[in-house]
């Protein structure tokens, strides 16, 4: 009887609180699955909200504004919550493998963990540079350098930032005004603020329309930030009190703080576990979200390639697919045929400036920095943090 009992019931494990997964948990807290036994696996009790995350850097929001609260959910949905990182997966006989807690078993599986800044192939970057994930991580440096100016206005920063693509720019300005902000406030010229930002191709954000590109590197030098573009960071050393950047071209600049955010790379355990991934070890899924070589895993959010609709690494796609994921996780518990998801072609993107405003685009169309466009993100992304608001205990 008790082992009939057990087959009644399906083991669902969620790997990573992601922005899918952050969705997922709310709707099986809606609408629970009798006939499942979920758990959620990841390394904090909260995860940090993309969308808001440069307006926290920039001192608009308060942590806990950018932060959905993993363990509120886990308890709404009636998942046990484990908190450890995974470090592999034993695929034959369906287990997690965690850092420091037992391994968990699977029936179905779903990772929603995002991605990291690439960083091995630079000499030093991996002892010197933060990387801009994890954000934990990357919050933690962000607050001593904010702790460190609030106390030495009257001491010259240099921050530098490697990366050029939309979470670098976003970076930049949003360290900026925050910096600035307090330098103004102790009566201090803004000239003890520099920053740094580097990029190795000859036009910031490269992967977006030319027009979006003028306009941010037209606030980025109105704002002074230093721009060392077609500059491809080679070497980290420390020298004295402070940090050296190298590039292959022979430039090189003294700072004391850098923020690493280059191109998006998957964790190097993915690529060990025997899933199909791409070059950069990204999760290779197919249309309903599935892995292309083991149909009990599912993968969203940027961990995720879905080889039919490949698409850039943006927190809009890992929001949109977690409605869809949670309802083909839901078919293929109940034995139903799944269903195919095509993201769109087009979005729109709101890019903060740090300063009160934002630059609208989609396509080929771009609005130009104002205040009613930060007004309207703001909207947007308050909006999307208050569907979690009052779930859980």
């Amino acid at each position: 009887m008790q082992q009939n009992l057990q087959r009644l019931h399906h083991s669902l494990v969620l790997v990573g609180g992601g922005h899918s997964h952050a969705i997922i948990l709310k709707m099986l807290g809606m609408k629970p699955l009798p006939e499942v036994r979920l758990t959620l696996v990841s390394p904090a009790s909260d995860t940090p909200y993309s969308g808001m995350l440069p307006g926290h850097i920039a001192g608009v929001y308060g942590r806990d504004e950018c932060h959905i609260n993993l363990q509120k959910l886990a308890n709404f949905a009636q998942a046990q919550f484990c908190i450890d990182k995974v470090v592999d997966l034993d695929l034959i006989n369906r287990k997690v493998i965690c850092a420091n807690h037992p391994a968990v078993d699977f029936d179905f599986l779903s990772i929603d963990i995002g991605s990291t800044p690439a960083t091995l192939s630079v000499s030093g970057a991996a002892e010197y540079a933060v990387p801009a994930k994890p954000v934990s991580q990357l919050l933690e440096h962000w607050y001593r350098v904010v702790d460190s100016v609030t106390q030495n206005p009257h001491i010259k920063i240099n921050i530098a930032i490697a990366g050029g693509g939309a979470g670098g720019v976003e970076l930049a300005l949003s360290m900026q005004a925050h910096l600035q902000r307090i330098l103004k406030q102790a009566q201090q010229p803004l000239s003890n603020l520099e920053i740094h930002l580097f990029h190795r191709r000859p036009e910031l954000m490269s992967h977006h329309h030319p027009s979006v590109q003028r306009q941010i590197k037209q606030v980025l030098i109105q704002r002074g930030v230093k721009l060392h573009l077609e500059q491809t960071v080679c070497e980290i050393t420390p020298v004295s009190e402070s940090l050296e950047i190298k590039c292959e071209s022979g430039l090189t600049i003294k700072c004391n703080k850098i923020f690493w955010v280059t191109q998006a790379s998957a964790p190097q355990w993915v690529e060990t576990t025997g899933l199909a991934t791409d070059e950069r070890g990204f999760i290779l899924v197919n249309d309903t979200l599935q892995s292309l070589t083991h149909p009990e895993v599912f993968a969203a959010g940027d961990i995720a390639t879905m080889i039919n609709h490949p698409r850039p690494k943006a927190g809009v796609f890992a929001v949109r697919q977690g409605k869809p994921l949670y309802e083909n996780l839901k078919r293929m518990v109940q034995g139903q045929p799944l269903k195919p998801y095509i993201p769109q072609q087009q979005y729109l993107s709101l890019i903060g400036t740090g300063d009160g405003k934002a630059i609208a685009t989609r396509g080929s169309i771009t609005l130009p920095p104002h205040p009613l466009l930060w007004q309207w993100k703001d909207w947007l992304d308050r909006r999307f943090m208050q569907q979690f608001e009052g779930l859980g205990r």
